[in-house]
């Protein structure tokens, strides 16, 4: 078992919140102050978090489950053209002139590379259709003519998989939008309780894990009033846990705003099946993108 802390890289701020931060962020003073013997108590959480996970029955149906690591939708191939599809996209701005498929298959099957399939229930088209196009905004668009039922390759806690997908035929392209038809296996419910008193506050989001599962990078909060956050790392052999922190709080008065960053965390090992986990929140660390469609745990 290790613990360390991981190198920060790439800590660019990507978004700051006007929001008042109830509880994790809300005061500077009183976080530097837990912080003074934090490594320890960060430890321990991890610690705790880890033991609770390892062997379980959670666990154990984490890695029987359909859980996506990556973006749900990928582009056409080639990339979107100019900068009005590109601001149409990334603003789920789509407008349907043609007919969606009205019914789907049951299920399909999602099949991992090791061989290993399970079958889950399937979106139907007009409701993956509508996961894409949720804005109702004048200005650019991309135009839907059509979709049928294909497959893509998603990354999952399992490693890729081929996973079953609505390819959408768009106006003006070859290659087809493709999003994951696939429901996620409903998440296992956690063996061990959010904790109340860590400093710092939960991860937002995890961003990607890379190829070679040996970085992770996450969206992680901190305060106006420090210097940005840290994320210790806990390594077992069933799982990885990551506790979020800020690096040097203050004791002034500061606003009470919220900012995210991105952190590149390093492993010893890569995640390979483990499960990823989130010390506060003593649960699997979810998928998403800052911006873009995401796929989400039922």
């Amino acid at each position: 078992m290790l613990i360390r802390a991981s190198r920060t890289t790439g800590l660019l701020a990507l978004v700051v919140w006007s929001v008042t931060v109830a509880g994790t962020l809300s005061g500077c003073g009183s976080e530097k102050k837990e912080g003074t013997d934090g490594g320890t108590h960060v430890g321990d959480r991890a610690r705790q978090v880890a033991a609770a996970w390892d062997g379980s029955k959670a666990a154990g149906a984490w890695r029987h489950g359909y859980y996506p690591m990556g973006e749900a939708v990928q582009l056409p191939k080639g990339g979107l053209r100019g900068r009005a599809d590109q601001l149409a996209y990334r603003n789920e701005t789509f407008v349907l002139r043609g007919e969606l498929p009205a019914t789907a298959p049951r299920g399909g099957r999602v099949t991992w590379a090791n061989g290993r399939s399970l079958t889950r229930p399937l979106a139907e088209a007009d409701k993956a259709y509508k996961a894409l196009a949720r804005a109702r905004v004048d200005g650019p668009h991309l135009t839907v003519t059509g979709a049928k039922l294909g497959q893509m390759t998603l990354p999952t806690s399992r490693g890729p998989a081929k996973v079953p997908a609505w390819l959408f035929t768009l106006e003006g392209y070859a290659a087809p939008l493709k999003r994951a038809a696939a429901i996620p296996s409903k998440l296992p419910t956690p063996p061990v309780k959010p904790a109340r008193d860590l400093p710092g506050s939960p991860l937002d989001q995890l961003l990607q894990i890379a190829a070679d599962g040996r970085t992770v990078t996450v969206i992680a909060l901190h305060g106006a009033c420090d210097d940005g956050p840290q994320v210790d790392v806990l390594e077992t052999r069933g799982s990885v846990v990551l506790s979020a922190s800020v690096k040097n709080p203050d004791d002034g008065d500061c606003t009470k705003q919220a900012k995210k960053r991105r952190v590149t965390v390093h492993l010893d090992h890569p995640v390979g099946d483990r499960v990823l986990l989130d010390a506060h929140m003593g649960r699997p660390l979810s998928y998403g993108q800052p911006q873009g469609p995401s796929p989400s745990w039922s």
